[in-house]
């Protein structure tokens, strides 16, 4: 896949990044990420909980010995990066990341020059997880001998069902040994769909129109991506309500939209 850079074509890393108010973005993306916004005016609000939710789930894994982790999906360098949390928990932890857009790997490349030590970049695709798994960066800093942290977050419903993401996970679960963990986030439209299918379908239209249309899934089908591990209390709930520090305010309102888990692989 060769590398694009069409400012004028909304890309879902650059929408993310306007959503959390960074610079890396065109106005293809602002206008995106503002009818969104219009479209669900928490939004933006989604796309910060979901960055502390990662930070949640790396935390728990490097409590539990984790050492390397390999986030698949990164996107854009923004707050609060994996490596940068996992360094904070467990100094000297390996981090790589993957993405299939060349221009997202540049960016974090350049970011993480100071650190080839500890922290690759690698450029492959989910829907490729053997050349992942295979890649020489990611052979250089990941053992699958030993516990791994994979974390597949904000990507899955990028991935039509056409595409078997399903298998995808399946083998990267079937790369780790027992005690790894697998971090997943994954939006889902069961609720908006009823209640708002107008929206909805607004919604969608705007990510059909970008670099990678959306595919929502049912909270059944979520689940399934982590069938055959052992699911992490509290299982597969809101990303704000994953190990939130004070479960008591959580907004309603956030609930049914972005689902997250974590699971183990036993």
């Amino acid at each position: 896949m060769p590398p694009t850079f069409d400012t004028a074509v909304p890309n879902i890393a650059r929408i993310y990044d306007a959503m959390l108010g960074g610079k890396d973005n065109f106005a293809a993306d602002r206008e995106a990420a503002d009818r969104l916004t219009e479209l669900e005016p928490l939004s933006p609000l989604y796309a910060r909980e979901h960055r502390r939710y990662i930070g949640r789930a790396v935390r728990l894994m490097a409590g539990c010995g984790v050492r390397q982790f390999l986030d698949i999906g990164t996107g854009l360098p923004t707050m609060e990066n994996v490596h940068q949390i996992a360094h904070r928990h467990a100094p000297g932890s390996h981090v790589v990341y993957v993405d299939n857009d060349a221009n997202v790997c540049a960016h974090a490349r350049a970011l993480l020059a100071d650190d080839p030590g500890t922290v690759a970049v690698v450029e492959e695709d989910l829907r490729r997880p053997e050349r992942i798994i295979d890649h020489p960066d990611t052979r250089r800093l990941i053992d699958f001998g030993a516990p791994v942290g994979i974390l597949v977050t904000g990507v899955l419903h990028f991935v039509p069902d056409a595409d078997d993401p399903f298998r995808s996970l399946g083998v990267l679960a079937g790369a780790m040994c027992s005690g790894s963990y697998l971090a997943i986030s994954h939006i889902t439209d069961e609720t908006v769909r009823e209640t708002r299918p107008s929206d909805n379908r607004s919604g969608m239209e705007v990510f059909a129109k970008s670099n990678a249309p959306m595919h929502c899934r049912s909270r059944a089908d979520i689940a399934r991506f982590l069938d055959g591990l052992d699911v992490h209390d509290p299982g597969i709930v809101c990303i704000s309500e994953w190990r939130a520090p004070d479960p008591s305010v959580i907004r309603e309102d956030l609930r049914d939209v972005w689902l997250a888990g974590v699971a183990r692989k036993p």
